[in-house]
């Protein structure tokens, strides 16, 4: 009976690390298809990346676009970009770090924050902007 318990608990362990993984590349796709559509200019596309929240506050694709322009120049139109550092905060909740080579050349960190939707799908709900220190190379 005990071996019947722990290979259980092994198989629920291995479960929820794979169900992690799932989830972060999920998020990480959400983020990629996002930032793909702002290089090629594709608006309504990049603000279905967006959780309702962020809706909320930039009703529409214009309101939002302008946001992006003028308050993160480096995320709307990115030489490269990596993903970083990730972090589950809970059940359907992720944080994310995109290293960024901005437009100018210079490098910046971004920290998204993500949340499943009732449809199971991943949207952003936030997103941080800072210079980094590194040099690119």
């Amino acid at each position: 009976m005990r071996r019947a318990f722990f290979a259980f608990a092994f198989v629920m362990l291995a479960y929820s690390a794979f169900a992690g993984d799932a989830e972060v590349k999920a998020g990480q796709a959400v983020i990629d298809g996002q930032l793909k559509a702002l290089i090629a200019n594709d608006g309504a596309k990049a603000y279905s990346f967006a959780a309702p929240n962020v809706k909320q506050i930039f009703p529409t694709v214009d309101a939002f676009m302008n946001m992006v322009t003028n308050g993160y120049p480096p995320v709307r139109k990115p030489q490269s970009y990596s993903f970083g550092k990730v972090e589950q905060t809970g059940p359907g909740s992720i944080i994310q770090q995109v290293l960024i080579v901005g437009p100018d050349g210079k490098d910046y960190e971004a920290v998204y924050t993500l949340q499943q939707q009732p449809d199971g799908t991943f949207q952003i709900t936030g997103c941080s902007l800072r210079a980094s220190n590194s040099l690119s190379t």
